[in-house]
């Protein structure tokens, strides 16, 4: 008899069933020609309904896995699965398994936002406002870089919260920071050599690779990416986050900043400024921007609405120089715009009627809390004594030095054991042999308040012998 264990809260309960049994053949678990239990047998043994496994079963046999013989039942139709297809198929059963079973987990390194705070309602009245309003606009094909009322809005953002003045021609709208580094990479050429910080991003070797464009790794010292380094690796861009560096949480200094561009001036070098996470300083004003300070052009400014409003809102926008501005409208302005004029309008009403700036500051003060209330509850665990904090008052997580012999890898596991996903510092180096051990990566971004202690036990357990 097939006995399936489902959930409440995946796929619709006959696509749980059917993907089963679809697994079941591909894998061979069920043979060509084998009899599958009768829709009311299998549906009693599940405690299920008659109509839900008649829903599987028929679209199991209307792509020919099953085959339905009249007054004799439903069988498993001869189908031969490749060897290599099978474990494929195995595989990827095991992997979603272990997903699913992932879901549960704490991750304190997962930097997504916290949802709860979405601004569903003003979300809302904004886009019915727009669907009444502007029928006619939301029907037009927008141009390539974004419809220009959220270009206006982006731009003034900019000038009153991070003082740059720029022009909305110069910005360009994308659905994601993926893509518009493929513009870029178009825009200045395969041919240039891109320098990335190491530690960093670890997604970003990955996108240039599969572009097919040449990137070098440039070690950082505690002031952030050095000249020196770009020299040697032979780069001609240097893509950095200089406000809030990710993971390690360097500001770079303003001197070091001069130092960059400096060494961007003259000839075909260029800066690609990644101010992801801006909004959210501490304290004091955030640092200016090194496109604000660029008096040669070769800053490309970019920065995401996906970290201060939700990861599943996929827009992000760039700043362009003004002689890359032209080379785009010359040569990639045949590209349809990746974001929907329904939520282009919307995000630019949201902003220009100062619900971003509001919506900003709330979620600014709910991140503050949640940093006092992680550091406080540090201070009066079990690990007091036994850490050190590493943190610049910006962003959205910090380091945690942990005093231990254990390895990294030790202490993952063991939080793993204990439902918690953490990454360590050593994860985002391209050698791991150069990375200061025993640093861990704490995002409070979506920590709740009441599971802080049991973290805070948990991060202690981990380190003892």
């Amino acid at each position: 008899m097939l006995t399936y264990v489902f959930s409440d809260d995946r796929d619709p309960l006959y696509e749980q069933i059917y993907n089963f049994i679809k697994t079941d053949i591909m894998n061979g678990t069920l043979k060509p020609g084998e009899k599958l239990p009768s829709k009311r047998t299998f549906a009693e043994h599940n405690g299920i309904s008659t109509i839900t496994v008649q829903s599987a079963y028929d679209q199991l046999i209307s792509e020919g896995y099953v085959q339905s013989v009249p007054r004799k039942g439903y069988f498993v139709a001869d189908i031969v699965v490749p060897h290599g297809m099978r474990h494929v198929t195995e595989k990827a059963r095991k992997e979603k398994n272990e997903a699913d079973a992932e879901e549960n987990f704490i991750n304190l390194s997962d930097s997504s936002p916290d949802e709860t705070f979405f601004p569903f309602t003003v979300w809302a009245k904004l886009l019915r406002s727009n669907l009444s309003m502007r029928q006619p606009d939301l029907m037009k094909t927008p141009p390539t870089g974004g419809v220009e009322e959220l270009r206006e809005a982006i731009a003034s953002h900019l000038g009153s919260f991070r003082g740059m003045d720029v022009d909305k021609d110069s910005i360009v709208v994308g659905a994601g920071t993926e893509y518009l580094y493929g513009l870029i990479t178009q825009l200045l050429g395969r041919g240039m050599v891109y320098g990335i910080e190491n530690p960093g991003y670890m997604k970003l070797p990955r996108i240039y690779k599969s572009m097919g464009v040449s990137y070098r790794y440039i070690d950082m010292d505690e002031m952030g990416i050095s000249p020196d380094g770009l020299d040697k690796a032979g780069a001609d861009i240097a893509h950095i986050s200089p406000n809030h560096h990710f993971p390690t949480g360097i500001t770079m200094p303003v001197t070091r900043r001069l130092e960059v561009l400096d060494w961007v001036t003259g000839g075909n070098r260029y800066v690609i400024e990644d101010d992801y996470d801006s909004e959210f300083r501490a304290n004091g004003k955030p640092v200016p921007t090194m496109y604000s300070m660029d008096a040669g052009q070769n800053v490309i400014y970019m920065n995401t609405f996906s970290r201060s409003l939700s990861s599943t809102i996929r827009i992000s926008y760039m700043v362009l120089p003004e002689k890359l501005m032209e080379r785009f409208r010359k040569e990639l302005s045949f590209y349809s715009s990746t974001v929907s004029t329904f939520e282009q309008y919307t995000l630019a009403e949201f902003i220009s009627r100062g619900y971003f700036e509001k919506h900003i500051n709330r979620m600014r003060l709910h991140y503050l809390r949640s940093r006092k209330a992680a550091l406080s509850e540090l201070a009066k665990s079990d690990l007091a004594g036994k850490y050190r904090i590493k943190e610049n008052d910006t962003g959205l997580h910090f380091l945690l030095e942990l005093k231990t012999k254990k390895s990294d890898e030790d202490i993952k596991e063991r939080l793993k054991e204990r439902g918690i996903k953490i990454r360590s510092l050593s994860d985002y180096y391209h050698d791991k042999a150069k990375a200061p051990g025993h640093f861990f990566l704490i995002n409070y971004s979506a920590l709740k308040e009441s599971i802080i202690d049991k973290i805070c036990n948990c991060l202690a357990e981990s380190i003892k012998d």
